[in-house]
């Protein structure tokens, strides 16, 4: 198990400071963080090209106490790169342009900040866990996200795929912010091969959410 928000802390409280402050429109939730991504940087979908880049971030990391031979963590030395960071952190940069305009009104946040690594080295998503493990994990989450919405007061929660979005409703139900879900980027997602961009642009459009080019550059 990887935890960055301990030895990627760095990286992670510049994300917060920088680009946390004020209210938000909208708050993207991912699920919880990648080998190649937030596992390397501390940021959600944490691509290091476009952390470091497009946000702006490039801070020390530390190595886990225990880490997984074949997922070594080297920070922004790392050449590995995470595809759906890439495609996020490059659809909101082709989108919005500068980090300001899409930061001005909205947020990244993954639901669960852990990685976990089977013995062969794939990542076991938080669904994927066995009951008992799940159980108080999901409780620290649901709590961590009801802090975040406290705090950044969003009109929306739209999940990066559906276990996001059944988490946001399980928190939140009828009384708290609107809930969405796009297409998740991860390439194990046979759709998200075949035009990920033109279907979450279409999904967010469908929301009521996805400003033209033209509104977007006006910021």
């Amino acid at each position: 198990m990887y935890d960055p928000l301990d030895y990627a802390a760095a990286g992670h409280r510049a994300y917060v400071r920088r680009f946390a402050a004020g209210r938000k429109k909208v708050v993207f939730l991912g699920m919880n963080p990648g080998p190649f991504g937030m596992a390397q940087t501390g940021v959600p979908f944490g691509e290091i090209a476009r952390v470091r880049d497009w946000l702006g971030i490039e801070e020390k990391v530390r190595r886990p106490k225990r880490e997984h031979p074949k997922r070594p963590v080297l920070g922004f030395d790392c050449a590995r790169s995470e595809v759906s960071g890439t495609r996020l952190w490059g659809a909101i940069a082709d989108h919005w342009k500068t980090p300001e305009r899409f930061f001005s009104d909205h947020y990244v946040a993954n639901y669960c900040p852990l990685l976990f690594l089977e013995e062969s080295g794939r990542n076991r998503t938080p669904d994927k866990l066995a009951p008992a493990e799940r159980e108080a994990l999901f409780a620290a989450c649901d709590r961590h996200l009801a802090e975040v919405v406290r705090i950044l007061e969003p009109e929306w929660v739209v999940g990066v795929g559906g276990f996001a979005r059944k988490r946001a409703q399980l928190v939140f139900g009828e009384g708290g912010p609107r809930i969405g879900e796009i297409l998740h980027p991860s390439p194990a997602n046979p759709r998200a091969n075949r035009g990920w961009v033109q279907e979450v642009d279409a999904q967010l459009r469908a929301l009521g959410l996805c400003r033209t080019k033209t509104q977007a550059s006006k910021r």
